[in-house]
């Protein structure tokens, strides 16, 4: 017999089930009357017009019970927001995009979870690793290259579990003896593609594999593109190995650049097809040029050495959570006006006047006549 689950446990999962991917409404709804009182107004269509139209097809659908005793049979859990382990620090990027007008541009309800490993403290430093499913021999010996030397620098790999570049990222991460997250775009009961089912129990086995996506959901295109906006969010920068012209690795560079997230990319040699969505951004000044793990890990946050043991300590983690925020808002690339700041941070104009001078001071940012700009 699997232990009881409680009722706000329940309802996170009614409402994941519901929404079957990202639904700005309905994340709002939960956080302002809490999941079990918005489980009940959608069971009843007790909702405004929109949200009553966006629940109406599943609202019906409640296997929240049996789901989480076949997720707890699989040696899973579902991690809500109520959990500590909720990475509401990464997340909290989502802020500054207006959800209203982009139904994609929501956290997730609830994060669907295979492996024992903490979702917070893998994230804490962890780059995104992608690229197109038909990897040449040039880009998975330069992604194996780059994922040894930031494993061993401790930062964790977090990638979409594809084939090609995204399959070879974790493969060298487990190689390299280091924990990797796998973001699927379908249920955890399904492994996708079928050809990395011993690849997607390895992850699990020391590190992640997650989903916000119910058991039994199946893949789907706009799922993927969906998944793309978490392997950003939940990454400090997105290093995009090989893509091609249309390559869905370049979606998730979107996503990161749209998250204040570094976008970095590999060249290639100037004749592969493969490379020619990381040339388009390197020479657009949408990705920064790198050309080893140690220009990643200088783009992804400045890092200092502690003299305990407890690890690397990065500058940004003494800053405040305004101060942080305001730090994320910031370009990766360029200088941005106060005003301007305010708006894609989400914060008052007094508010982000007071943060710059502190940034400032600890050497993370400068100005110029034009406004406020990241310093490297």
């Amino acid at each position: 017999m699997s232990p009881p689950t409680d009722a706000r446990t329940l309802a996170w999962a009614y409402l994941s089930q519901v929404a079957l991917g990202p639904c700005a409404p309905l994340v709002e709804l939960a956080a302002a009357v809490g999941p079990e009182a918005a489980a009940d107004a959608v069971r009843t269509a007790d909702l405004p017009e929109v949200l009553r139209t966006r629940t109406e097809a599943r609202r019906h659908l409640d296997t929240a019970e049996r789901d989480l005793d076949r997720l707890l049979r699989l040696g899973g859990r579902l991690l809500t927001p109520d959990d500590e382990d909720w990475p509401a620090w990464k997340l909290l990027a989502f802020d500054g995009i207006e959800s209203r007008r982009d139904r994609e541009a929501a956290v997730p309800l609830a994060l669907w979870t295979l492996g024992a490993a903490s979702v917070a403290e893998l994230t804490d430093r962890a780059i995104g690793v992608v690229g197109t499913r038909a990897a040449t021999g040039y880009g998975e010996h330069v992604t194996t290259q780059f994922v040894d030397d930031l494993a061993g620098a401790g930062w964790t790999v977090v990638s979409g579990a594809a084939y090609g570049i995204d399959g070879v990222a974790h493969r060298a991460a487990l190689a390299a003896g280091a924990p990797t997250v796998a973001v699927l775009a379908c249920g955890l009961d399904r492994a996708y593609p079928a050809g990395h089912a011993r690849l997607l129990r390895d992850v699990a086995d020391t590190g992640l594999v997650l989903s916000e996506y119910p058991l039994g959901t199946t893949p789907a295109r706009h799922r993927f593109l969906a998944r793309n906006r978490l392997v950003a969010g939940l990454s400090d920068a997105v290093l995009v190995v090989e893509a091609g012209a249309r390559s869905g690795a370049r979606n998730t560079a979107a996503w990161a650049a749209r998250l204040g997230r570094p976008v970095l990319a590999v060249p290639g040699p100037v004749t592969s097809a493969a490379s020619v969505g990381c040339h388009r951004m390197i020479r657009e000044g949408t990705a920064q040029l790198v050309a080893r793990a140690a220009d990643v890990i200088e783009s992804a946050g400045p890092v200092a050495v502690g003299d305990d043991e407890s690890g690397p300590v990065r500058r940004l983690d003494v800053l405040s959570a305004t101060e942080a925020r305001v730090y994320e808002a910031l370009p990766t690339a360029g200088p941005v006006a106060v005003r301007a700041l305010s708006e894609s941070s989400g914060l008052p104009l007094a508010a982000v006047r007071g943060a710059l001078p502190a940034l400032e001071l600890e050497g993370l940012v400068g100005q110029d006549d034009t406004g406020w700009f990241r310093r490297t």
